[in-house]
């Protein structure tokens, strides 16, 4: 309710308003967020380092953009299993070869990577918590956003070998759903079914590697983004297929209510979203969170703060 103003008492016979009247008798205003006419297809895969590299860009992205688009996360079946696989460009035969690719990756993104999970007890394939991920997407693409955060961090950071059921069915049931359930529903002929439809699409989308960003009009014109790439890159692609008009960005959320959505948050990604140096990152983490909401950790040189619950 309006406090009381003496003004809002005055009433102008001509203008017909009592209180305060704007220059325009009439104008058009508009109170909706902008209409999600761009699907942006983001295909990837659990075990895919570089979709991890990419992970502070893409929430600030989504973060700053959201209303403009509508995401969809498609699998793409990175490794069926070792029969006969080889990534020839990066010089991977073997699961031990991988070992040091991640850690490359992991060093150069600075998203940690530890890797040596592929050298004592290597995934046999990525399909498994894929298929998880389509389970729980039936039921709630924000449920599939959160397992697939959780299975990154447990691979990628804790070197926790994603494939292995009990580790899936721990995971989903940190994320409060029923994890022997869903582990289970994954291994079922419609499961794999959804998880095919995927690979039909993302091969319709003409993808070969990942990550793979496609943005796409109402006219089905769009931009395809290949690799991880800058902040910069998915703005000028998304302003190009909405047209004349720049989309405009939110503000990013504070910290605090970032933190308090999240269970971690890695120190790039706070860099990344809020355009800070690892130094100003540091500093404001001990500034705008409470000392008994957070605790601070670090991993591979790098820092990371999870949030306590209140």
């Amino acid at each position: 309710m309006a406090k009381n103003n003496l003004n809002n008492m005055m009433c102008d016979l001509e203008t017909g308003v009592c209180g305060e009247a704007g220059s325009n008798a009439m104008e058009f205003i508009d109170l909706s967020a902008p209409a999600k006419k761009v699907t942006l297809y983001y295909t990837t895969d659990p075990i895919c380092s570089h979709c991890w590299a990419l992970e502070p860009v893409l929430r600030r992205f989504t973060e700053q953009y959201g209303d403009y688009i509508q995401l969809r996360t498609i699998m793409g079946g990175l490794l069926p299993n070792w029969d006969g696989f080889a990534d020839v460009s990066n010089g991977i035969g073997k699961p031990a070869d991988v070992a040091a690719h991640w850690r490359e990756v992991g060093e150069h993104s600075r998203m940690p990577i530890d890797g040596s999970l592929w050298l004592d007890n290597p995934i046999a394939s990525s399909y498994p918590p894929s298929r998880v991920f389509k389970v729980i997407q039936q039921q709630s693409d924000s449920g599939a956003a959160i397992f697939l955060r959780r299975a990154r961090e447990a691979v990628f950071a804790f070197n926790a070998n994603i494939a292995d059921p009990a580790v899936l069915t721990q995971l989903v049931d940190e994320i409060g759903l029923n994890g022997a359930a869903i582990v289970q529903e994954a291994e079922m002929t419609h499961a794999r079914q959804l998880l095919e439809e995927d690979f039909d699409l993302a091969r319709s989308l003409g993808v070969r590697g990942f990550p793979t960003v496609i943005m796409v009009n109402e006219e089905n014109k769009g931009v395809k983004i290949v690799g991880a790439r800058s902040l910069d890159t998915y703005v000028a692609a998304l302003s190009q297929i909405v047209g004349d008009s720049k989309p405009a960005a939110k503000p990013v959320p504070p910290l605090a209510a970032v933190l308090k959505q999240e269970k971690r948050l890695f120190a790039k990604e706070i860099e990344v979203l809020y355009d800070w140096t690892p130094e100003q990152a540091a500093e404001q983490v001990r500034q705008q969170l409470a000392a008994d909401s957070y605790t601070m950790h670090e991993l591979l040189g790098e820092w990371y703060i999870e949030g306590l619950k209140s």
